[in-house]
């Protein structure tokens, strides 16, 4: 009994020396569910780690220096996205969409202008990832945005992983993405680096039927990911997703502004590169403010009436 509490202590020392108690990145799955309004009555006292999604986004425009070194900066996020693909001339730019329309209203593709052309139209707001890199110190999550070319994909991870080897990052970086094949290319020939397969909308989002539920985990565990990265639309299905969630698989929820948060149901629900001891203290943190979190919840609920 004596060693039990002596090792109850110790969790709860490291818990709170860690900053895991009060750490402004920490939001719990039901105030999640809450804030996106997808709330179906059900209580799920789940902590969540949050991220930036594609950077400070709603701050600054996203996938920018501006807005990758906010989120660097800003405690409430724990890890940052971002995209990459290739410029013309062979740059990996940190760029989502294929063309520049949406952001900077030019039709021009990103594949097919050279770096110091996308510098001119975007006014020097379109940076390359060894631009960023240096600067940011959290952990990331790079996102590989496939232009439907395996071999071109392919060059892409491999100088990537390069990279991030020679910044001896191999356990700050997740490597994510649309496309199974890039998944399934990572996970086959760098297998210590963790994966996640980009969802947006599937059946299961709309029809909560339990065999859906688990083709998406089969589609998922066929590439060999370790994290199943969903719209939050897909929050509607929280029920099933957590019921019937694979072990050694870990569910991660985005959106389109800034927000992206990884759930954590159980121990192997980690946050890339952390021990089981740390996951272990933060969850054992996240459990001693459950009385805050309930008044909390009872002052909201009180406003809103």
């Amino acid at each position: 009994m004596r060693r039990l509490f002596s090792i109850s202590a110790l969790i709860l020392f490291t818990a709170m020396a860690s900053g895991c108690v009060t750490s402004r990145a920490t939001i719990g799955l039901d105030r999640l569910l809450e804030e996106e309004r997808k709330d179906n009555g059900k209580s799920y006292d789940y902590r969540c780690t949050a991220g930036a999604h594609r950077g400070a986004s709603v701050e600054h425009r996203e996938n920018t220096i501006l807005a990758l070194k906010a989120a660097n900066r800003d405690r409430r996020y724990a890890f940052i996205e971002f995209d990459v693909q290739y410029s013309r001339d062979g740059r990996i730019i940190v760029f989502h969409d294929r063309r520049m329309l949406r952001l900077f209203g030019s039709l021009r593709s990103i594949g097919n202008t050279t770096f110091v052309k996308l510098c001119e139209v975007s006014r020097g707001e379109i940076a390359a990832y060894d631009e960023v890199m240096p600067v940011l110190k959290k952990k990331l999550n790079i996102e590989i945005k496939s232009q439907g070319d395996s071999e071109l994909d392919e060059k892409l991870v491999d100088e990537i992983m390069v990279d991030i080897r020679n910044r001896k990052r191999e356990k700050d970086v997740l490597i994510s993405s649309i496309s199974s094949d890039v998944i399934t290319y990572v996970s086959q020939n760098y297998p210590s680096i963790p994966t996640g397969k980009v969802f947006w909308l599937t059946s299961s989002t709309y029809l909560h039927l339990d065999s859906l539920t688990e083709g998406l985990y089969e589609q998922m565990s066929a590439t060999q990911a370790d994290y199943l990265m969903l719209h939050v639309a897909n929050l509607r299905n929280i029920d099933d997703l957590l019921r019937l969630k694979p072990k050694d698989k870990t569910i991660v929820f985005w959106d389109f502004d800034d927000s992206m948060y990884v759930v954590h149901k159980d121990l192997s629900d980690r946050l890339w590169g952390d021990s089981a001891f740390k996951t272990l203290c933060q969850s054992a943190g996240y459990k001693l403010t459950w009385p805050y979190r309930r008044l909390q919840s009872w002052r909201r609920s009180r406003k809103e009436r």
